[in-house]
Order: structure tokens, then C-alpha cells, then sequence
């Protein structure tokens, strides 16, 4: 099931694409249509990221740290 972090990557190019290409159809020209679609797009990544800012979850632990004691495990 998707996620919204997964819903976020999905319009980051939609955002950028699209608006762009909507904004050219109102007969503003690529130069200007860009950064205005530039803009929502950096909008939508600052929301992902200040706003809903990932965590970790619970269960999952990305370091070799062992739970119980805190210490990492031997690689030997």
C-alpha cells in the first residue's frame, strides 16, 4: 500500500510536467512557465520534508546496534 512519502515521489515530476505544461497552454513561455512550476514543486518537497518529516518506525532499526545492550555487535 502506498505511502504518502510514495505519493510525494509520484508528483514531484507530475507537479514539475505538468504545471509546466499547463502554464505554457496559458500562453506564458517556457522561461517563465518553469520556475513557477519549480516553485510548487520545491513547495511540495519542503512540505515532505519540514512539515511531515519522515521517522523511523518502531520495529525497524537501519544501524547494527543491538537492542538489549546498546553496543554494537563483533564483526568478528
Amino acid at each position: 500500500m502506498p505511502g504518502y512519502y510514495d505519493y510525494v515521489l509520484g508528483l514531484i515530476p507530475l507537479t514539475l510536467f505538468g504545471f509546466t505544461g499547463g502554464l505554457m497552454q496559458t500562453s506564458l513561455a517556457l522561461t517563465q512557465a518553469l520556475p513557477v512550476a519549480a516553485a510548487v514543486t520545491i513547495g511540495i518537497i519542503g512540505h515532505a520534508l519540514f512539515v511531515r518529516p519522515p521517522t523511523e518506525t518502531r520495529g525497524t532499526r537501519r544501524s547494527n546496534e543491538n537492542g538489549r545492550t546498546g553496543q554494537f555487535q563483533n564483526a568478528d
